[in-house]
Formats: structure tokens, sequence, C-alpha cells
């Protein structure tokens, strides 16, 4: 059996040699004189040299301003910090110069319609055509565009026609809830809406026309709908006022597309952060920001390149869909999938994976998981002569995943993972194809990052688990949350903890060579006896046990300093809760972990709570078993089931287990 920190793959010299890691040591040496051998001197010069990295990156891949900055970081401190002042760019432009003519800038795939593929030419040719238009709307730097579209080609198409005229773009995929998108949209005051008029999903239409309009009605700011019609080329607009995209696309524009330059730190899109427990943070990146950290990590961390292809599976509401957009910022394409992952066969991401040449293929280790329950063999039916590597994201990976990938698709293989997510749109910790691959490690910590594992003494530990904490400012790190106007919830988000340091909130471990692992949010930490438990650790222990779905644990604090943790498991179809079962479970969390791990009680329960963006909704269940009010434990409108919510209200009300 595998066990954490095993090797799993070493990187053979050509591969090394002809990374754009590699080529950018290169350029270091011959242009800075900054001689480094590999990763891991980059990494540690880079922080230590953290102007000079970012001036280095800015010059190497060509950054365009149209002034000069005055410096590269002008006040250092956390929060504020001020990156190159002075200089003036654009986001789409940097997109939008790699044009490869006729190639294929975006694959397109979905449940219920063939297959179709954007060429640069056209994806250009589009953006040029959508931003006259929105010109002619009035659409102005700063002014805020709001998407309720799929993961498709146009919604990419309005992202950069919205980014090339410096407004501010902000996107909530179809599937999300009414209330969950007006928590959203609201927030912001959005002067223009995309709509679709529904989506497919596991083989089912989903017309979304009545919550289009109810969302339009509640958005007093818009000035301007359009509408696509998705699903059915003869659909209704859900407005009769609304402009019809197939309308847009048809007039050419009178003149070629202009891009506004604005200033460094000028928003470019507005993310949220999942809102399980209340209003969701609109979190503001920037231009420059995003431009940087985007060609660092395309080019030297995932190793994208012109002509190469990344595919991620994703819905337009998660931060991955930014990322996955914004392969093209180096040359490369994306593969972009509409529809359920599982169908409507349970393989079909590797197909379009193998089918489409992809690169780098990414997914999430729940998605992996499910590939591992199901006997699924990708290798053995697809050709993945041009797969370099997997990039697992969106929680833990266990070893387990990471062997499955290299017996089941393929042996040399890549397989990293990151962690980072929707505050700073990257990665705290990644990864490099010029590393060796250790189970269930994540490689590296990223370039130029800071990051720590602190204890609660606030000192950095190795190989103990603390709390995830960068000690330097990042470019891409938020400029600030939307209509935060005195910056208090940022920093309270943030820097409360750890006064000048950033906190991210998660649970965190360096080992000595470098290695790091999420051990899960450090809000859903399980504190026993004194000694605080990650829930990854726990979960990877089960998923090893053949009759467990999926499960949940949370940790309860009660009156009189005393601890209740229960266990709840889903079973998978047939299967029962046997004595047999629980006396199974505690003995593998026993044994594997400690008996620190083992749960109070063990509960079946139909589903497991998630949200939209797959994260088991820890916190919220904790809240709900400790007495909060449900409303504000949390929001239905931003899970992915939320029924199976219903299950722990109504334990929380009938418990007999422990008392509150």
């Amino acid at each position: 059996m595998v066990q954490e920190g095993d090797l799993l793959w070493t990187p053979s010299p050509a591969r090394i040699a002809a990374s754009q890691l590699t080529k950018f040591l290169r350029w270091l040496a011959e242009h800075k004189q900054v001689r480094l051998s590999n990763y891991t001197e980059l990494q540690a010069w880079s922080v230590a040299n953290l102007e000079a990295f970012w001036e280095a990156v800015w010059q190497y891949f060509d950054i365009k301003s149209t002034t000069p900055y005055e410096c590269v970081l002008k006040h250092a401190e956390m929060p504020g910090a001020k990156w190159f002042p002075g200089a003036h760019l654009n986001f789409a432009e940097h997109v939008l110069r790699n044009s490869r003519g006729p190639e294929t800038a975006l694959h397109f795939a979905a449940e219920h319609i063939p297959y179709r593929a954007v060429s640069w030419n056209e994806l250009a040719d589009q953006v040029t055509r959508l931003a006259a238009r929105l010109r002619e709307y009035g659409v102005k730097p700063g002014d805020r565009v709001a998407s309720f579209m799929p993961n498709i080609p146009e919604t990419i198409v309005a992202f950069l026609a919205t980014a090339s005229l410096g407004a501010i773009w902000s996107s909530c995929s179809p599937d999300f809830g009414v209330r969950s998108v007006l928590d959203r949209f609201s927030q912001i005051e959005p002067t223009v809406l995309f709509c679709v008029d529904g989506y497919n999903y596991g083989g089912k239409t989903f017309d979304r026309r009545a919550e289009a309009l109810h969302i339009i009605e509640q958005l007093p700011s818009l000035k301007q709908v359009v509408f696509l019609p998705y699903i059915d080329a003869q659909a209704e607009p859900p407005v009769s006022h609304a402009a019809i995209w197939p309308e847009i696309m048809a007039h050419a524009p009178a003149a070629p597309l202009e891009f506004t330059p604005v200033p460094f730190d000028h928003p470019l899109w507005i993310v949220y952060s999942s809102g399980t427990t209340g209003l969701p943070k609109a979190i503001v990146h920037s231009h420059g920001g995003i431009t940087l950290e985007m060609h660092k990590g395309m080019s030297l961390q995932i190793n994208l390149r012109p002509g190469a292809t990344m595919f991620f599976y994703t819905t337009s509401g998660w931060i991955m869909w930014n990322v996955l957009m914004s392969a093209l910022v180096v040359g490369a394409s994306s593969i972009l999938y509409d529809g359920n992952p599982s169908a409507p066969d349970v393989d079909v991401l590797w197909r379009l994976a193998a089918e489409h040449k992809a690169t780098i293929f990414g997914g999430s280790p729940t998605y992996v998981s499910l590939m591992q329950k199901n006997g699924i063999v990708p290798k053995a039916k697809y050709d993945y002569a041009a797969l370099e590597g997997v990039l697992l994201s969106g929680s833990p990976v266990t070893p387990e995943s990471m062997v499955w990938l290299y017996e089941n698709v393929k042996e040399d293989l890549w397989v990293t993972s990151q962690s980072g997510g929707t505050d700073i749109s990257s990665g705290f910790v990644s990864g490099s194809c010029t590393l060796p691959v250790y189970a269930g490690e994540i490689q590296a910590a990223a370039l130029a990052v800071d990051v720590h594992a602190f204890n609660d003494a606030g000192e950095s530990v190795i190989d103990e688990v603390g709390e995830l904490v960068v000690c330097k400012p990042m470019p891409s790190m938020p400029i600030c949350f939307w209509n935060d106007r005195d910056g208090h919830r940022y920093r309270e988000s943030y820097f409360e903890v750890f006064p000048g340091y950033w906190r991210h909130g998660d649970f965190f471990k360096v080992n000595a060579r470098g290695g790091c692992y999420i051990q899960g949010r450090s809000d859903s930490t399980l504190n026993r006896y004194g000694v605080r438990i990650g829930t990854a650790e726990i979960y990877r222990t089960l998923e090893a046990i053949e009759e467990l779905q999926d499960s949940i644990i949370v940790n309860l604090d009660l009156s009189g300093g005393r601890f209740f943790m229960p266990l709840f498991v889903q079973l998978k179809p047939g299967r029962e809760l046997t004595p047999g079962l629980v006396k199974k479970i505690n003995e593998a969390l026993r044994e594997q972990c400690s008996p620190r791990h083992v749960p109070d009680r063990i509960y079946a329960v139909e589903a497991v709570p998630y949200t939209l963006t797959g994260k088991k909704l820890e916190v919220p269940v904790r809240r709900i078993l400790m007495g909060y009010d449900i409303a504000k434990a949390v929001s239905r409108d931003a899970m992915m089931n939320p029924a199976s919510i219903d299950y722990f209200i109504d334990f929380a009300g009938k418990q007999t287990d422990f008392e509150r």
C-alpha cells in the first residue's frame, strides 16, 4: 500500500531541459546575471528578491504598458502593497496579442450540441464585435458587467470584450439559485447582464429564463441585457428589450479593436467567496496583478506554452474558470465542457482530453475518487501521448488518487496539485514538471510566495501542522472587497490573527524538503484533547473503505470544555451501517491515524452537503449542530445539493447524544 511521501515519479533530464522554467532560468543568467540551477533555488531567490523576480517576469514575458512604471513595489506592507505604480495596461490585450491565426484557441464540447472549435482569428473577431456594441451601450472603465452564462466560448468572448474596455467582469453559473446570484450581483450593481435561456445537465434541460427575469427585475442598476439563445436557437429572451447575441455578431464593427489602458491596480474582475455562512465576499483583482500572476502560473508553474492545450472541468461560477481561460495569455488553447462530468459516459472528460490532445488535464480529487470507485481505466480506451500532466485542485489529494493516475492513465505523467484559490486567483503552493512527485504531497511553495506554517505563537514550523501564512505580498492579492469602504472586512478576513501577515485559513504542513500538505480548513479543525487534527487525513482513510461513498466529520465545542465529534457517512447503494461496519471504520481510523481520530458516534446520511464549487460544508454543519440560527449558518442557494442539509437540521433538533 502506498504511503504518504513515497516517490512516485521523477522527471527525465530531457523534460527538465525542455521546460518553460528552464528557459526562464537561462534568460535570468543571460540578462540578469542571476545563475540558478533548479526550481528550488529559483523559489528561494524569488522570495528573497521579490522585486527583482517580478521585474524579471515583466521583462521576460514582455508585459506591455503604455506608460513606464515608477518602481516595482511601493508600500510593501500588507495590506496595502502597491505594485508597479504608474503602469497602464490591459489584460485582454495580453490574451489577444497571442493570436495564432486559424489555429484553435477554444475547443468546446457539451452534452447537447456538437463539438465546435473557435480559432484565434474568430475569437478576436467576436471580441471586436461585442466590444463595439458595449461601447455603444455606454460601457466605460469601472462599470460592472455581469454574466449568468455557462462555461462556453461566448462567456469568454463577453469577458474579453468587457476587459478590453476597462469595465469590470463578474460571473455566476446559470445553475446558481436566484438568491445566490442576487447576493453577489446586488453588491456590485452591474450595468450590463449577459444571460442564456438555460443549460443541459445529466441529459436534462433546465430553462432558466424565469430566473433570469427575476434577477433582472431585482437589479435596478442594469441598463442593458444581452441574451444568448443557447439550448434553443428560437428561444425568446426573458425581457423584450434584450439585445440578441447572434444579431450583435452579425454586424461587423466600423473600427478595429482598441484596448483601454488602465492603471495596474484597476479592477479586472470580481469573484466571490462561497457564501455558505453569510453574504459572499466580493473579491476584487486587478488587471496588472492577474496579468503577471497568470503569466507566471501558466508558464513557469504549469508549463503551458504556445500550441499547448489545457483542460480543466469547471463551471463559470468557480475560480478555475478564470484560470482555464487564462491559458490563452501564454498562447495555449483551452478545452471547455458544459455538462455533467459523468455523462453521457462516466469517463467523458478523459475522452475529451484524449480527443483534443490535452497537454494538461485538470480536475478535483473528488472526481479522481469517483473514477477509482467506478473502476475506470482511461488508458485502456484512449491515447494520451500528448498528455504531460494532471493538475488537481479544490481539495486535498490522497496518495491513493495519485497512484490511480499513474496506474490507469499514464506512467510517465507529472501529477501535481496546488492550493490557493478564489482569494488570489492563483496558488500559494504549487508544482513544477522539473520536480519529483511524492505521494499525497504538493511539490513546493509557488514562485515568489513566502508561505509558512505558523504555530499558535506565530513561529514558522517544519513537519508540524499550523496555519497557512504568507509573509510577503503577491501582485494577485485582492486590491479590496467591493463596498468594503474602510477595508475592515478585508483586514478581518486575512490579517487579524497575525497582523501584517496573510493568514489564509488552511491547516498546513511543510516538510524538510519543501513538500506541502493542505489538511483542510483551519476553521473546521478537529480539536481532540488539545491536539488539532485536519479532516483530510480522516477522509483519506475512509475513502479506502469499500462500503462508504462519502463522509463528513465535525467537532462540536460543548459546555464545560467538552467536545463531541460525530462522523456522518454516506453508504454505497445496498449497504447498511451495521455494528460490524462501525467497528471497521473505527479500527481503520485508530490504526492508520490515531485514537484521537476515532469519532464519538457514526451516523448514516443520504448525502453529504457540498458547496457549488465542490467543497464539503464542514463549517455550516458544525454551526447547525451547535445551535446557530439556520439562516445565518448556511445559504441553500450556495449549495450543490440543498436537500442534503435537512438531515443535519433535523438532527440538531432531535439530538440526544450530547448537550450543547
